[in-house]
């Protein structure tokens, strides 16, 4: 049986469609495309811009109410519709679905390109850059409204200022993030 499964996957590895769509990467131009086709599926059938960083809000709300805690009382969650889409749940929110399909649909592209590694953590230094990262990052999402998905791609389809206003600022703090990281991480 594993012959049979090693002479599977050595078919595979050359096979010229898996090459093209799997193992080699996609141009950027391509990429860009695909983005946008699918912000514009997403606007269709949600009625609502393409956004993932909203979605991690209410999965927190939910995690903290299955812990016992309630969010009925704080200033985000008190609206109407936040209330109407905690009660609905996880599996009937369209964000949250976006999110799991980005998650296992990136890990499933990594795999089969056999492009999947665990790599060792240089630095103490490494780490806390991470966490301090992500942290800002979250916390400018939410301050922002959006993240780079549904800020910019969300705001630009919209035809609305702000998703090019967002696109200055991300590109200024890109900048400085890059040369603080490169100055004190590297």
């Amino acid at each position: 049986m594993e012959k049979k499964n090693e002479k599977f996957f050595d078919k595979m590895k050359s096979n010229e469609y898996y090459i093209k769509w799997l193992k080699n990467p996609i141009t950027y131009v391509t990429a860009g495309i695909l983005l946008s086709l699918f912000q514009i599926v997403t606007l269709a059938v949600t009625k609502n811009p393409w956004g993932v960083s909203g979605a991690f809000a209410m999965q927190g709300a939910w995690v903290f109410e299955a812990l016992g805690g309630s969010v009925d009382k704080w200033y985000y969650f008190a609206s109407p519709g936040a209330q109407a889409t905690l009660e609905a749940g996880i599996m009937s929110h369209p964000d949250s679905w976006r999110n799991f399909g980005i998650i296992f649909g990136a890990l499933a592209a990594t795999l089969l390109a056999s492009g999947f590694k665990i790599k060792k953590i240089k630095s103490k230094k490494q780490i806390f850059a991470a966490v301090i990262g992500g942290l800002l990052m979250g916390y400018g999402a939410r301050l922002a409204f959006g993240c780079n998905i549904g800020a910019l791609y969300g705001g630009i389809a919209s035809l609305s200022l702000s998703g090019w206003v967002f696109a200055i600022g991300m590109f200024g703090g890109a900048i400085v993030g890059s040369k603080l990281l490169v100055k004190y991480f590297m």
